[in-house]
């Protein structure tokens, strides 16, 4: 499988009735501590754009309601990977990505039979207090050693003048959320991500 090399990350589905249209091909919906009926609302929603834009729709966390939802990739933390039910995921069709940060949950993600793994933070982030240190452009050589020909997904920290780096040293996707959600003019910034990956699709 081969992901598009800018994989943008957001919280609702108005972020990707902006952004989408733009050309973005990989997007993850990651919303968290809204009710049921709103996350269904809301991953509905994303799905029939995504699916008007040629757009690949992950859902974050919630894969009973991303099987119920008709979609067709669903992302893991951790500690949702433990708690998830991979059997139904599999049987669903779904595929499966997973974020790691260290050997333990590495080794725990390629057990789970991913479809993708991903490796932050790479740089500090100020999305979430994070108890890993940022892992450096190295750390992508070695996981992408490691997970062999799954693709590598980078995150934490990245920016387009970052990404020569991040790609040289194995990764195959760059995964953004703040630099863009936070950028004074979001829309010029996804055009710009778009521009600087253009040379890894």
């Amino acid at each position: 499988m081969k992901l598009d090399p800018f994989y943008l990350i957001v919280d609702s589905s108005e972020w990707i009735s902006r952004l989408i249209p733009l050309g973005v091909k990989l997007v993850q919906l990651r919303i968290k501590d809204k009710p049921e009926a709103e996350l269904r609302k809301e991953i509905a929603a994303s799905r029939t754009i995504c699916e008007d834009h040629g757009c690949q729709l992950v859902v974050n966390d919630y894969w009973q309601l991303a099987i119920d939802e008709g979609c067709d990739f669903v992302h893991l933390g951790q500690e949702d990977l433990a708690d998830a039910d991979t059997g139904a995921i599999r049987k669903a069709g779904l595929r499966l990505g997973v974020s790691t940060h260290d050997g333990d949950e590495l080794d725990a993600a390629l057990a789970a039979c991913p479809d993708y793994v991903a490796l932050g933070p790479v740089y500090p982030t100020v999305l979430k207090k994070m108890k890993w240190a940022p892992q450096g452009v190295e750390k992508i050589g070695k996981w992408k050693r490691a997970v062999g020909g799954l693709p590598l997904v980078a995150i934490g920290g990245l920016k387009p003048e970052r990404l020569p780096g991040v790609f040289e040293n194995g990764a195959d996707s760059a995964a953004v959320v703040t630099d863009i959600t936070l950028n004074p003019d979001p829309e010029s910034r996804t055009r710009e991500w778009i521009s600087a990956t253009q040379k890894w699709r």
